[in-house]
């Protein structure tokens, strides 16, 4: 969840000081949010890394191993650990000055009801979150319109916004047969969806002008070579991105182009949730593509509204 929770929770319960000379201000222990199965825990301080170090310790006085939040010496020292079920209700964080030999300790205490608590309200929260995460992209949703000039003759269109193929063994079919968008976006944001159903051998996604305009001049089939091409492909159930998993196919993806940071996201549109985000490696007029494969109803665009 990150971020986008903030300090959702701030328990110092307990503060101790433990001082033999100077005196700095205690750490402040930060419930961060739902992680691995477990409650993320930070531990912040005002001082700097290169002054102090952080040190976790259970209820038993055991040490803990955390994680720094950074590896800058020169920033504030501060460090996390996943707290789960089963590890015990107390843990305490302290913050030692090496060289003045000066502890500010803080302790938190977690009852067994108010963890299964707080993991009730970080999965509701996730829930919301991912819903307006696709409601959000729906501000910048955009009408697309098949470019029937720009298409392969193995395609056929029905309507302005469906594309199907002519070939039963379009998913073998090499290199792809496509159709370009009229529609091209050099700035800004951009969202789509597109029903996809349970099709095999799709794809879809953006290329550049430079890329549209030779597939006109060489038969509308998607080259060899994709440093101008950036999409997403779902054949013999795995989608085919660096590490492609396993997965049925999704009935809606929505695809957002962010030219302002540079990237392609893909979204299960019913699921409402993130498949992938990919780089956007190259600028200029981006073209909307599509590739149907073997899906008897094509892909669709969907229409502004729906």
């Amino acid at each position: 969840m990150g971020p986008w929770i903030g300090i959702l929770a701030f328990i110092p319960l307990l503060s101790r000081l433990h001082p033999t000379m100077g005196s700095f201000h205690g750490p402040l222990l930060v419930l961060d949010g739902l992680e691995d199965s477990g409650i993320r825990l930070k531990c912040l301080s005002e001082r700097l890394f290169s002054e102090v170090q952080v040190l976790w310790m259970d209820g038993k006085g055991r040490n803990i191993t955390g994680n720094p939040l950074s590896t800058d010496t020169a920033g504030n020292a501060g460090s996390s650990i996943v707290l789960t079920p089963g590890s015990g209700n107390a843990v305490s964080c302290r913050i030692v000055d090496s060289l003045g030999k000066t502890s500010r300790e803080s302790s938190i205490v977690i009852a067994a009801f108010v963890m299964i608590l707080l993991f009730g309200i970080f999965l509701v929260l996730a829930a919301v979150y991912k819903l307006r995460n696709i409601e959000d992209l729906k501000m910048e949703l955009v009408p697309l319109t098949l470019d029937e000039l720009c298409k392969h003759p193995e395609l056929s269109l029905r309507d302005q916004s469906r594309v199907v193929s002519c070939s039963a063994t379009a998913e073998q079919l090499h290199p792809k047969p496509v159709i370009v968008s009229k529609e091209s976006f050099s700035q800004g944001k951009h969202y789509w969806e597109v029903e996809v159903g349970a099709g095999s051998g799709w794809e879809l996604g953006v290329l550049a002008e430079e890329i549209r305009d030779s597939l006109q001049n060489g038969g509308m089939v998607l080259p060899r070579e994709r440093e101008q091409v950036l999409s997403l492909g779902y054949s013999r159930g795995e989608f085919n991105i660096p590490g492609g998993w396993n997965c049925r196919p999704c009935p809606v993806l929505g695809v957002f182009l962010d030219q302002e940071s540079h990237n392609l996201s893909f979204f299960d549109v019913e699921g409402k949730s993130l498949l992938t985000s990919l780089p956007l490696r190259f600028s200029g007029n981006l073209f909307p593509f599509f590739s149907p494969g073997s899906n008897e109803k094509g892909l669709g665009i969907r229409s502004v509204g729906v």
